[in-house]
């Protein structure tokens, strides 16, 4: 069986963007592979083995146009009000929490916040198939 070991970004400032997974969501550095031309920058959570990656392209200034294709990274959490609070205290701005509900049932509860290259990243509260 495969198992899912790491999803990459493009970035286009490291420092700003491992500061931001850094206090966000307590990644941290887990491996730093520097090239002539990008870096490469795998950051890692507590609670999993599944790392981000970022790259960085030497020389890119402007954003990446992320395009329509790209959906969204999710994290789970405990305490979703803390969180909310916590990263609004930061100044990260996170959009309004939603309950998202099927035939009534409570499916999630969730919110979104943008990384520094506006790359959309959903937390929920830890609930059913979200652990």
């Amino acid at each position: 069986m495969a198992k899912a070991i790491h999803s990459m970004i493009r970035v286009t400032d490291e420092n700003l963007s491992v500061s931001f997974y850094r206090s966000a969501f307590g990644f941290n550095v887990a491996d730093r592979l520097d090239f002539d031309t990008f870096t490469l920058v795998y950051l890692r959570g507590a609670e999993s083995d599944f790392e981000l990656e970022l790259t960085i392209n030497k020389g890119k200034r402007e954003l990446y146009a992320l395009g329509e294709g790209y959906g969204h990274l999710a994290f789970c959490v405990d305490d979703l009000e803390s969180e909310y609070k916590r990263l609004a205290a930061a100044g990260f701005n996170p959009r309004k929490i939603v309950e998202f509900k099927r035939e009534g049932a409570l499916l999630a509860r969730f919110f979104f916040v943008a990384d520094p290259d506006g790359y959309q990243i959903e937390v929920l509260q830890r609930h059913g198939r979200y652990q």
